[in-house]
């Protein structure tokens, strides 16, 4: 029982740290069709923020307070004026989008290699998220859970701002039917350099919380960007819940296999789980309900 339940919260850690990348990933392809293939290069400008401000201010506490909304507005920005430059030229060519913000990565990869070198850097974490609890005979990281509830809290607010806002309202009206939307009044320009701010703002924080768990270095974004599109891609185009769903079980079935095998064998394992789920289920876990006879 304490191995089942040791595995099920690491698994559940795992999903956390993929659910928190794969949430902006949601919006931006899965909800306006613009694969982003620098979408770990914003959260790798996140974790370099959380690095520079504890740098800057020295408590690692206030430093990891302070990096998240910083983090947040800096990829959020950094994501707005790629939108800006290129992608809304590019909304109806979707595999143009791939090789254009393929391009961007690489080219950010190398800034940053220019800016802080190309070894790895570490960030110290805060006392407050060093020690364990002790569970039911389990024991569980602070800096797990403290990831954990902040992907659920992005995921509370996300899901808020979707269903409650005249923002989200205006969005899901976007993605739904652009053109309608546009002669509705909608500023549809405006509300798709909102919503990849957005994203890639959720990018950002996804970097600070990656610089709980390991280094931070040019490359940290290709280490998990195709993890958070698989996420999106079996969870449903679109699908906030399914992205939450897929995180979770993706994350404990990848634990419990590195548990019984090695890493390499249970990544591939998980891969070839997802094939044979698409296989039966192209359209992913869940899909969006439309009128549509097609």
């Amino acid at each position: 029982m304490t191995v089942v339940l040791n595995q099920s919260f690491t698994g559940i850690s795992i999903g956390a740290v993929l659910l928190l990348i794969a949430l902006g990933l949601t919006l931006t392809f899965g909800q306006m069709g613009v694969i982003n293939m620098a979408h770990g290069e914003f959260m790798m400008a996140g974790a370099y923020t959380a690095y520079l401000l504890q740098q800057a201010i020295g408590d690692a506490g206030v430093s990891l307070l302070v990096a998240l909304p910083t983090a947040f507005l800096v990829a959020g920005a950094m994501g707005a004026l790629l939108e800006w430059l290129l992608i809304r030229r590019l909304y109806t060519r979707p595999l143009d989008t791939l090789l254009v913000t393929w391009g961007v990565s690489l080219m950010l990869q190398q800034l940053a290699r220019d800016i802080f070198g190309a070894p790895n850097v570490q960030t110290r974490a805060p006392e407050w998220l060093t020690g364990n609890i002790g569970v039911a005979g389990t024991t569980l990281a602070t800096n797990r859970l403290f990831i954990l509830g902040l992907a659920l809290l992005c995921v509370l607010g996300l899901t808020a701002a979707m269903r409650a806002t005249p923002l989200g309202r205006r969005i899901r009206a976007v993605v739904q039917n652009r053109d309608l939307a546009k002669v509705s009044g909608i500023a549809t320009a405006r509300v798709d350099r909102t919503t990849f701010f957005i994203g890639s703002g959720l990018a950002g924080l996804a970097g600070v919380a990656l610089t709980l768990v390991g280094p931070i270095g040019p490359t940290m974004g290709t280490n998990y960007i195709v993890d958070a599109f698989l996420v999106v891609v079996v969870g449903g185009i679109g699908r906030l819940r399914g992205a939450v769903v897929t995180a979770f079980a993706l994350g404990v079935l990848q634990s419990v296999l590195e548990y019984s095998t090695t890493v390499s064998v249970a990544k591939v394992v998980v891969l070839v789980a997802i094939v044979a789920f698409l296989q039966w289920r192209p359209q992913g876990l869940y899909t969006l309900r439309t009128r549509s006879l097609a």
